[in-house]
Parts: C-alpha cells; structure tokens; sequence
C-alpha cells in the first residue's frame, strides 16, 4: 500500500518562544530569536541548529517560525526554511507569497543550502535577510549545503528578491561552534554511509 500523506509538526516550544521573544520589530531581535531558536532545535532533538522565520516587510511582524525538522519528522525536506515558507503558505492561504500587500522577507540564521535557495526563489517572497554566509556552516555541523552558485544572492536580485546579508553573524557562527562541540548529534547528509 502506498503511502499518500506526509507531514511534520512544529514542536510546542517554537510558540513558547515566539510568545516569550522580546524585540521582534528591530533586526538584531528577530536574529536573535533565530539563534535561539536554532540552538533549542538541537537540543530538543528535532533537528540540526537551522531556524527560519517569515516577516512582513512593512510591519515587521512575523507571520510565522519554523526550524529544521529533519530529524523530528524522518523527511530530508524539512529544513527551516521549507518549514517556515509551507506554515506561512498554509497560514495565509496562498503558494505565492509574492503576491501580498506587505510583501514577505524570508528571515534564516545562515545562507539557504541548495534546497532552500530554490524553495526561498519559488515561495514569492521578495527578501531575504541572513546572518551570513560561507563555508563556516559546512566546516562547524559537517552538513553538506550543496553546491551553490557563486553569484546566488545576485541571481535572487535580479529575480526580485531583495538580499540582506550580516545580521548578527558571529552570534549565528557562535551557535554552530556550540553544535560542532555538542556530543552525540546526528549529522544527516545523504552520502554519510557511502
């Protein structure tokens, strides 16, 4: 028998800490949110140290969390960005993000992997605001982001999406320092057992 439904659940504690978030209007308060976030997903066991969120570019307001569910859910999709984009997506009631009032910016504690650079150009959001980007990630967790276009933030530009990058990096580098250190973590690339 086939299988015909999948899904994943956002943990209880994404709400707990949105709710208990302080500053969510001003930049650094959302980044840090994200750092947070990311770091409580480790411990928690749903996933690696990734954390999204979607926020209207007029308001500031966050219309929705996620954070990588890979672990939680048994599906290799469920990275951050995906998460945040689908609840946002199921939330408003739209696969096109792009075509809002208050257009959406994708906030991510680091640069999207190849998955999520495609997920973030079809969503229709038209920011994205990152802490950084580089090979830090890849050298810190040992996940393999995929290969990536040297001119990606340029070929979002020009497609409409508008690229904001160095929003509390070192806080988000700090974060997967603590990852690399942490004992016994799952590091879940395709070709680990190859």
């Amino acid at each position: 028998m086939q299988t015909r439904a999948i899904g994943a659940e956002l943990p209880p504690w994404v709400d707990e800490e949105l709710a208990a978030a302080p500053g969510l209007e001003g930049d650094e308060g959302r980044m840090r949110l994200l750092n947070r976030l990311a770091e409580r997903n480790v411990a928690e066991g749903s996933g690696g140290p990734f954390a999204a969120l979607t926020v209207r570019a007029g308001s500031g307001e966050v219309v929705a969390a996620g954070v990588n569910l890979v672990l939680a859910s048994g599906l290799s999709s469920m990275h951050a960005e995906v998460v945040a984009l689908s609840v946002t997506q199921a939330r408003l009631g739209t696969w096109d993000l792009g075509a809002l009032d208050d257009p959406l910016q994708l906030w991510v504690n680091w640069r999207p992997c190849a998955m999520c650079y495609g997920a973030t150009l079809w969503s229709g959001v038209r920011g994205l605001v990152i802490a950084g980007e580089g090979d830090e990630v890849e050298a810190l967790t040992g996940f393999d982001e995929g290969p990536m276009r040297d001119d990606w933030a340029q070929q979002l530009e020009a497609r409409g999406i508008a690229v904001r990058i160095g929003v509390l990096r070192d806080e988000a580098v700090a974060v997967f320092e603590r990852y690399r250190d942490t004992p016994g973590k799952t590091v879940y690339n395709a070709r680990t057992s190859a």
